[in-house]
Formats: structure tokens, C-alpha cells, sequence
């Protein structure tokens, strides 16, 4: 008997690669912006029990880091979106006995990066990242509403949840449908690349990049093969900061652009950045390395 999947946050970047995965052997129920206000508690479990879904994927997040810093009414639109709406789900999920898949970010992490001569920080670099069940520290208020997501769902883990909590790392990929899908890092990159040859970089930002592609296999490969549930630090193999990233893409593209490491202070923006975010995945299969998916992304 096939899955009956939902998937939120459809017209996104990762939601358009999940469709395509779950699409093969699955029935997918797909939910944007104009089918759902995934905030709205009532309409999300009246829904849900309408359609009782077998996995519920959600897919939809706020993700203007830089704007939730700083306008008040942004910061409560993202904690809605990436917290109360996480627990709306997870007891929509509860009440059809479907799993809930989730999303969240390296964000969560990097607090104690920013603090000098810090022990556990050493100790993190030293074990190769941060693990599943190392404990979060957020930098800014972003990743305070994605931790208040994930602490949504593991609150109710004692009340009959089954959930995979996936976090994962600057994603790119094929850009998503939506108008409100950002471009990735390397898409900007590229499109800076053809108005300049010189490029300024940040090289004090150690962190991971995620194909979505193979995050979307990932996840389908989380629930046919029935992995314990829990939290799983998903993100392609290797770690690096934007100015390698930069490097890496010009080098695979053939371009002959000049990138200049620069530290954080050249771009100032409201919201702090980790300096340290890099992910270990311990629970679940390595990912091919980032180099290789951005490879395949190019078409090289």
C-alpha cells in the first residue's frame, strides 16, 4: 500500500525536490502559502484529519535571519512560523498517528563560538562538529525560533510523536517555485561573477552546505528504512567557509574570477553569524561530499 505523504512548504526549494522523490512511489498531498496558514491551529488539525496523512513533511520556515533581528514584528511572524506552527503540526501528527518530519538549522549551534578561549568550543572542533545531542546555543533570534521548534517536538515525544528531527546547512540546489525562494549562496555568486571578476568572500564562517537533492533522498531514506526517530544532523560531507565555498565554485565552473578573503566586518548585517556551525552527522549514512553535489549542480 502506498504512503500518503504531505508536504508543506511545497513551492520551496527543498519542498519542489521532496515532491519529485516522494512522487515516484508515494501519494504526495502538497500544501503551499495559498492552501494552509500553517500558524492557524484549528484550520491545521482540521485539515490534517481531513486528508490523514501517513508522513507529514514540513518543509515551511521563516528565514529572513537578518530581519527577524531587528523589526519586532518580524521576529514574532518567526516565531509562529518556526515554533508555535512546529507544535500545531506535531499534534496534528499525534492525533492521525502520522510521523512528523521537521526541519531545522545549524543556527541552533554557534553561540559558544563567539565567546574567546572557550573550552567546549575546542572540544567541538576537536570531536569534528557539533553532534545531535550536543546542546543548542544560538547566536541570534533566527535560531532561537528554530530552537523553539525542536522543542516543540521533543516535548511531545512522550505523548506518542513519532518525528525525525533533521538539521541540516545552507542548502542549494534547483531554485524552488515560489517568488519568496531564495537564491542560494552559489546562485548569487555566479550572478555576481558576470558583472565582476573580483570577489570579496568571508573566511571566519566555518560551516556546511546541503544539496537538497540528496537531502530529499536522505529523507526518504529516514522513513522507508524505518530509522529510529529522533534528531539527525543531515548536511553533504566536508565543511568549509564562504571564501573556500567561493573558490570551490569558480575553480568546478571554469571561471576565472578572483575571490579575496575578507572577515565578517566587511559585511556587517543585524543579525550575528555563527563562526562556528559545522554539523557531524553520527546517526545516519555520510552524504557525497559538497564538492561532488556541487558538481552535479553545475552540470560538470
Amino acid at each position: 500500500m502506498r504512503k500518503k505523504i504531505l508536504i508543506l512548504g511545497a513551492k520551496g526549494s527543498l519542498g519542489g525536490q521532496l515532491i519529485k522523490i516522494f512522487n515516484a512511489d508515494c501519494e504526495v498531498v502538497v500544501w503551499g502559502r495559498g492552501e494552509i496558514d500553517i500558524t492557524d491551529n484549528e484550520l491545521i488539525l482540521k485539515k490534517i484529519k481531513d486528508v490523514k496523512p501517513d508522513v507529514i513533511i514540513n518543509a515551511a520556515a521563516y528565514n529572513a535571519v537578518d530581519r527577524c533581528e531587528t523589526d519586532e514584528q518580524e521576529f514574532e511572524l518567526a516565531k509562529k512560523l518556526n515554533g508555535d506552527a512546529v507544535g500545531f503540526l506535531a499534534q496534528a501528527a499525534i492525533e492521525v498517528g502520522a510521523i512528523l518530519v521537521h526541519y531545522s538549522t545549524d543556527y541552533v549551534f554557534g553561540g559558544i563560538a563567539n565567546e574567546a578561549n572557550n573550552e567546549r568550543m575546542k572540544q567541538i572542533k576537536k570531536q569534528g562538529g557539533f553532534k545531535e545531542d550536543d546542546k543548542p546555543c544560538p547566536v541570534n533570534k533566527y535560531g532561537e525560533t528554530k530552537l523553539m521548534g525542536e522543542q516543540e517536538i521533543i516535548k511531545r515525544s512522550g505523548q506518542g510523536l513519532k518525528w525525525y528531527l533533521i538539521r541540516t546547512s545552507k542548502l542549494f540546489g534547483p531554485k524552488g517555485e515560489s517568488e519568496l525562494a531564495k537564491p542560494s549562496f552559489f546562485d548569487v555568486i555566479l550572478q555576481l561573477s558576470k558583472k565582476r571578476d573580483c570577489i570579496d568572500a568571508v573566511n571566519g564562517e566555518m560551516s556546511c552546505f546541503t544539496y537538497t537533492i540528496d537531502l530529499a533522498k536522505a529523507t526518504k531514506k529516514l522513513i522507508d528504512e524505518n530509522y529510529g526517530y529522533g534528531i539527525y544532523n543531515i548536511i553533504n560531507s566536508g565543511s568549509c567557509t564562504w571564501y573556500e565555498a567561493a573558490a570551490e565554485l569558480f575553480k568546478i565552473a571554469g571561471l576565472n574570477v578572483k575571490v579575496n578573503r575578507v572577515s565578517a566586518d566587511k559585511f556587517p548585517r543585524p543579525a550575528k553569524r555563527p563562526k562556528y556551525s559545522v554539523l557531524q552527522n553520527t546517526k545516519f549514512e555520510q552524504l557525497r561530499s559538497w564538492k561532488e553535489a556541487l558538481r552535479e549542480y553545475l552540470g560538470k
